[in-house]
């Protein structure tokens, strides 16, 4: 079963603040002078990734303060396109769909195994 995903692009609208989202991703894998050019090192990637947004990032290891940016579980932060200069940029982002038979993403607590027991 496919579900449709509305693509926005990231330098026309953003998210809201601590929105969790999929997100476009474009950037170049790293790659080594020797490496052989059909592997996937140095080459040009855009793929889906689960991420979430902020309006304000505060990065604790540094105290900077990054504005509208994405940034995955690794920590990894990007940029939405036509923003400040990165290695990976945000192309497009889409919301997360809802939960199966829910028009809600996340559940929390009593309520989860309530919503699982009402499954068909």
């Amino acid at each position: 079963m496919h579900t449709t995903v509305e693509w926005i692009r990231a330098d026309e609208r953003l998210p809201y603040d601590g929105a969790g989202i999929l997100a476009a991703v474009t950037g170049r894998y790293p790659g080594e002078h020797e490496d052989d050019p059909d592997s996937l090192s140095s080459q040009e990637f855009w793929l889906v990734l689960p991420m979430y947004f902020r309006r304000i990032h505060p990065v604790e290891e540094t105290g900077e303060i990054i504005e509208n940016c994405f940034y995955d579980s690794d920590g990894v932060v990007r940029f939405p396109i036509g923003g400040p200069t990165c290695e990976e940029v945000v192309t497009h982002w889409a919301e997360m769909p809802s939960l199966p038979g829910m028009d809600v993403q996340r559940i929390y607590g009593q309520d989860v195994g309530r919503a699982l027991r009402a499954l068909p």
